[in-house]
């Protein structure tokens, strides 16, 4: 899944289709553009409370992945990112596809 996963979320960075980092994330959920948000796994506890109140309250979906900050920066040419919002609906998409192939590798 990792690979996968990171591979959707980098080409969606290079075609600069997320918000990242925790206040441009945040921005996007408050100006309506983010349309899923996926938190890593090593986030503090303020962080994620804060992320998950203002995406719960603007209905926003979100994940925690089992992604750390690190890997998810690097995915988008960060050092460390906490958090992305997808903010094209086909990014949306490839991703929950990138999930649907881990999902059926796993059942085999």
């Amino acid at each position: 899944m990792k690979n996968n996963t990171l591979g959707v979320i980098g080409l969606a960075a290079r075609a600069r289709g997320i918000s990242i980092g925790t206040n441009q994330v945040l921005e996007a959920v408050r100006g309506g553009k983010a349309l899923l948000v996926l938190i890593a796994a090593d986030v503090s506890a303020n962080t994620l409370k804060t992320l998950t109140d203002k995406a719960t309250y603007y209905s926003v979906s979100y994940q925690q992945l089992d992604i750390t900050a690190s890997e998810l920066g690097k995915a988008v040419g960060h050092s460390t990112t906490a958090a992305i919002a997808f903010t094209d609906a086909n990014f949306v998409k490839a991703y929950e596809k990138s999930l649907g192939d881990q999902i059926k590798a796993d059942r085999k």
